[in-house]
């Protein structure tokens, strides 16, 4: 009767993976490579036939967040950013947030996880924080009495009156805000 020991199997592919690593850089092994094939000029703009396509999907779906820089002029700044995101078919919304709202904190985690994603495929959110922001929001007209601020901006980059601001605290804050900011985009 033969005897098998039988060995896990993360030990046995951890071995062959060692062995093989240790194959590949030893020079002396008889390594047969195929000859390298030449790069075949391709058109500009054009994808090779043999890279993988990645679905743009992919890329650019879901909720995505673009903290904005520093910058007097909030308006050019969102002209600009909302001109990037239409022409990427995206939406765009101001939102004005601080580290300290709770209501806030827990959108934004819940966005950053992708738990927003399939409401919202095509969002952009213009990010500001209020207490970084304050002065140059209120300068630009997006104010508010509560955070979050939700706005959706005009083609000037001034703030419109299409707008929602503060939720609930707690567990119920993201189902409070993602209604009303799917009422805000129009769907």
């Amino acid at each position: 009767m033969t005897m098998h020991r039988s060995v896990p199997l993360h030990l046995s592919l951890a071995s062959l993976a060692l062995a093989t690593s240790v194959l590949a850089c030893d020079k002396s092994a008889d390594v047969r490579r195929e000859p390298e094939a030449k790069p075949t000029p391709v058109a500009s703009g054009a994808v090779p036939a043999d890279v993988p396509s990645v679905p743009t999907v992919l890329l650019t779906r879901g909720v995505r967040f673009v903290k904005m820089p520093p910058g007097d002029d909030v308006h050019a700044l969102l002209r600009a950013e909302r001109d990037k995101a239409r022409a990427a078919s995206r939406e765009v919304i101001v939102y004005v947030g601080a580290t300290w709202c709770e209501p806030c904190q827990r959108f934004h985690k819940a966005a950053q996880a992708g738990a927003l994603d399939e409401a919202f495929p095509n969002l952009t959110l213009l990010e500001f924080d209020l207490d970084e922001d304050r002065e140059r929001l209120v300068t630009a007209g997006y104010v508010s009495t509560l955070i979050p601020l939700f706005v959706k901006p005009g083609p000037d980059g001034k703030a419109t009156s299409l707008r929602f601001e503060g939720s609930v605290k707690g567990d119920g804050a993201v189902t409070n805000i993602a209604p009303r900011l799917k009422t805000l985009l129009g769907g």
